[in-house]
């Protein structure tokens, strides 16, 4: 019989127990005594938010599907445990066997987003496992490191002994039995990392050696002898013919995302300059038609969900969108199973699809326009013109939506003010466009716009990796200019604004496009009492600030600072597939607002369509 970790007097004390127990639906149990391998999941945030994550779902059924290996998952301890195992000194422990993370072989903490970074921190303390790479023996789990912020790994290169680069479903099995033979031969954990490094996509940070510049900027970055001076991106060649859970753990609470997750395609046609995602997971790769309907079925037959959503960057260009949707509304409609699609854009077919699976009354309908203006919106390469934006938005009013939710962002390269007040002028026009196309008789009350901003964080293997970020003061002006022209529109009654908040987000490009100094700041911002930075009620901008002081680091060469192009940036050791000399053209085209073609409608010469594995198969 399995025993909790944790007494029934401590469940008791803390806010939905049901985190910690596991024996979820689906979830996997093997003998621990029965397996070689001993792999811990991990999503440093709590538990409702790592359970909608996808990836860990596809990690989980790979590992589980050896039977030399038992993969198990941890999440963070919201605070009230984090307190109580802190003064019990209860070690972290699995959902499913409830032994002691400490004991694993592996650690797999996947990395989603740079306001994570202290809950990593949390992970391992709470697991008692030293928090430097440098300290650790084979008494330890190997830490290994995966997800899109690995694509900048150095900030936190101090306390990985691992990073994944790329699509998990690659090179994992070549790990495993590389370690297995590791441990059979007993080398020591260097000789084990060292065999790792040289595993295609696996960067091993103890075998590099960084030098400075009396400027700041990176002299140099050199691997040790007998490791490979670039990190090739791991990518899945052929969608249909790879893992994909038929039974996705179901969770005992209910999770941010609480449905049956189909992940259509990876990668993205668009081009958009400020996207990293649709730059790091090109090509475009479909999953086949077949292969979505066998395991939408199968998961909706598994869980008892009682809704399913399709994944993808963009799912309008998934090519068999329409025969998907007739599959899924016939037999899900049949199991009165609710259809979410998100990342559609505003045409015709994508509002007949809405419209036949959503109840338009109650719902929303969002426009991710990012910015203001059709000059702005040629710089980021979004390709969308007021006409096109205003007759999507008549469109939907026809079909009965009068509530409609409008993403923008703040301080792209090259704005201007007049981008910014475009925002509301925007706005404004879609709002009016509503009593211009729907008669009286037949409107639904009155119009609701929503417009949301952002705080642009320039990000790594994007076209602006190299701009500076504005200062939280100049966003707080530009966001005060958005809030004074909207008070002169029209429709300014129909319309709510809605802003990000400033600290986070100079935070984020901090630890973004950060070099292996800003570790130091991670670690004393965690000793200070960081951690749960993405959320509102536990962030702390005043220890942030005193730990960047305490670190010795300026903020400010890392986010307001316009990097030359020729400089040495943290991440160029990374191969994505993407060329750099296809970053800095689009670069050069966005300061003249020249528009690159989608990948459908010419190659815009990034490179990904003859590297690796992954052809991109609109070369085909």
């Amino acid at each position: 019989m399995r025993k909790l970790a944790l007494s029934d007097e401590i469940l008791m004390s803390v806010d939905k127990s049901a985190r910690y127990i596991g024996h979820e639906v689906n979830a996997v149990w093997k003998e621990p005594e029965s397996v070689d391998i001993r792999f811990c999941m991990c999503f440093p945030d709590v538990y409702e938010v790592g359970m909608s994550h996808i990836g860990i779902q596809i990690l989980y059924e790979l590992f589980n599907r050896r039977a030399d290996t038992f993969c198990e998952r941890v999440y963070s301890p919201w605070p009230d445990l984090d307190k109580l195992m802190r003064e019990k000194k209860i070690p972290l422990f699995a959902l499913e066997s409830q032994q002691s993370i400490k004991d694993f072989d592996f650690l797999g903490i996947t990395l989603q987003y740079e306001m994570c970074y202290t809950n990593v921190l949390q992970i391992l303390e709470l697991s008692q496992i030293p928090l430097m790479a440098k300290d650790r023996t084979w008494k330890c789990p190997i830490v290994i490191g995966g997800g899109p912020c690995t694509y900048n790994p150095e900030p936190l290169a101090d306390f990985f002994d691992i990073f994944y680069i790329g699509e998990g479903e690659t090179v994992y099995d070549l790990l495993m039995e590389t370690y297995k033979d590791s441990r059979k031969k007993g080398q020591t954990r260097e000789e084990f990392l060292k065999r790792a490094a040289n595993i295609e996509g696996l960067y091993v940070p103890a075998f590099y050696d960084v030098g400075y510049n009396e400027d700041g900027t990176i002299a140099y970055f050199k691997p040790a002898e007998g490791v490979p001076e670039k990190i090739r991106r791991q990518v899945v060649a052929d969608m249909s013919d790879t893992v994909y859970p038929e039974k996705p753990v179901v969770p005992y609470i209910r999770a941010v995302q609480d449905r049956v997750a189909l992940e259509i395609q990876r990668g993205c046609i668009r081009g958009c300059r400020f996207c990293q995602a649709g730059m790091i997971y090109r090509p475009i790769r479909e999953r086949s038609l077949e292969f979505l309907k066998k395991y939408a079925l199968a998961m909706i037959n598994s869980t008892g969900y009682e809704e399913i959503t399709l994944c993808s960057l963009s799912s309008s260009d998934y090519t068999k969108l329409a025969e998907l949707m007739d599959f899924l509304i016939k037999e899900m409609g049949e199991r009165k199973i609710n259809i979410s699609l998100p990342s559609l854009r505003i045409d015709a077919f994508s509002l007949d699809v809405m419209s036949r699976v959503q109840d338009v009354r109650k719902s929303s309908l969002t426009f991710a326009p990012e910015a203001g203006t059709k000059r702005m919106r040629d710089i980021i390469n979004k390709g969308l013109d007021e006409e096109t934006i205003l007759g999507g938005a008549c469109e939907a009013y026809k079909a009965g939506w009068n509530k409609v939710k409008l993403y923008f962002m703040l301080g792209q390269p090259f704005e201007q003010d007049t981008d910014v007040e475009g925002i509301p002028h925007l706005a404004d026009k879609i709002a009016m466009a509503y009593y211009d196309t729907v008669p009286k008789s037949e409107r639904q009350g009155k119009v609701q716009v929503t417009i949301s901003t952002s705080y642009f964080v320039p990000k790594p293997f994007t076209p602006f990796q190299w701009a500076a970020q504005i200062s939280p003061d100049e966003y707080i002006r530009r966001k005060t200019l958005l809030m004074d022209t909207l008070k002169q529109e029209h429709n300014y009654k129909s319309i709510k604004y809605n802003w990000h908040d400033s600290n986070t987000s100079i935070l984020e490009g901090l630890l973004a496009r950060g070099d292996r100094r800003v570790g130091r700041v991670i670690l004393e911002a965690y000793r200070s009492g960081c951690i749960f930075d993405a959320w509102t009620e536990f962030f702390k901008m005043e220890k942030w600030e005193k730990a960047i002081e305490k670190s010795g680091i300026d903020m400010d060469f890392y986010t307001l600072r316009e990097r030359d192009i020729a400089e040495i940036l943290p991440w160029d050791f990374i191969d994505t597939g993407i060329s750099r000399k296809f970053l800095e053209r689009e670069y050069k085209k966005a300061e003249r607002g020249e528009i690159t073609k989608n990948c459908r409608e010419g190659c815009g010469g990034c490179g990904c369509n003859s590297w690796n594995t992954g052809v991109c198969i609109e070369s085909k």
